[in-house]
């Protein structure tokens, strides 16, 4: 297989999540607040409409106006922007992908149609629709088991020899065998991890940091990143300890990813609203109070 980033380091990727006002609107200055401060605190690679993005539940109204206000955030603070793609209507997606490369995006992230998981023939002509038809862009996947597929190091060779544009893998696999064949791709396909895989991950190599508890306190994270394996899995523990808190506050009430990624990222704004677009419930005041207070010293700002 070529590597057509071989060269490339690849940074903290992070979120952005949608603030809504108490009408459901909206709201635009928080967001462009939020999208500046992780670009100036913690990394310029920020993405978009993954399920924290709350990309599953927007309308194309909604997405063409907060993706039109990223863009132009991304474009002041030198932001590398890429937006993400859930639907289970390929037609739609193509034509969000569409629109927003008319705007000037370059980069995607897409998962597969969640209605009814994809066999191999579906999964190919789902990569032609996308890698495929887009060519000057490039393509990351969001392989998350909400889709009813997760995808194999060998489905990603496959992918990966037929699409030259598809360069990237999110991934929130811990297995060591998973994340050990996973990174076996590389530098033919890179993968960015979330803390747990991120941490077995790194005892083999170079890979991204799919930020998300560590988002708490952006220098710690970037000491995570730079640290040794013991290091590295001394700062995992504070981790392990704030997820075990947010499953706490989180049973039987919240289990969409942005109620979760919401409490983040109010530690960095207190002003930052909770609320998820109907019917999903988000997280409420009190429970963002009771995790603030959980977080281990090391992890405060």
């Amino acid at each position: 297989m070529s590597s057509p980033n071989s060269s490339e380091t690849l940074p903290i990727l992070a979120t952005a999540v949608t603030p809504w006002t108490a009408e459901w609107r909206f709201d635009a200055e928080a967001f462009a607040r939020q999208v500046r401060s992780i670009a100036r605190e913690l990394t310029r690679r920020i993405y978009i409409f993954g399920t924290a993005g709350e990309g599953h539940a927007v309308s194309d109204t909604q997405f063409r106006e907060i993706a039109s206000c990223f863009l132009g955030v991304a474009r002041e603070e030198s932001v590398t922007p890429m937006i993400g793609v859930i639907s289970m209507s390929l037609p739609t997606g193509i034509e969000r992908i569409a629109w927003a490369r008319e705007q000037g995006c370059r980069e995607f992230q897409i998962s597969l149609p969640s209605w009814g998981a994809l066999n191999d023939r579906e999964l190919d002509v789902f990569f032609a629709e996308t890698c495929g038809r887009f060519a000057d862009c490039r393509f990351l996947h969001y392989n998350l088991q909400r889709t009813g597929r997760l995808l194999t190091a060998a489905d990603y060779r496959r992918l990966a020899d037929a699409h030259p544009n598809f360069l990237w893998v999110k991934s929130s696999a811990s297995d060591p065998a998973i994340v050990r064949d996973f990174m076996a791709l590389r530098p033919r396909l890179r993968f960015f991890f979330t803390e747990r895989g991120y941490t077995e991950a790194r005892r083999h190599g170079e890979c991204g940091y799919l930020i998300s508890i560590g988002s708490v306190h952006p220098a710690v994270a970037h000491r995570f990143v730079a640290a040794d394996d013991a290091e590295r899995a001394r700062l995992f523990a504070g981790i392990q300890a704030m997820g075990a808190k947010l499953r706490e506050l989180a049973a039987g009430r919240f289990h969409i990813d942005s109620a979760f990624d919401k409490v983040l990222y109010k530690v960095s704004d207190p002003a930052f609203p909770l609320r998820l677009l109907p019917p999903y419930q988000g997280a409420a005041e009190e429970d963002f109070a009771a995790f603030l207070a959980a977080i281990p010293p090391e992890w405060r700002r």
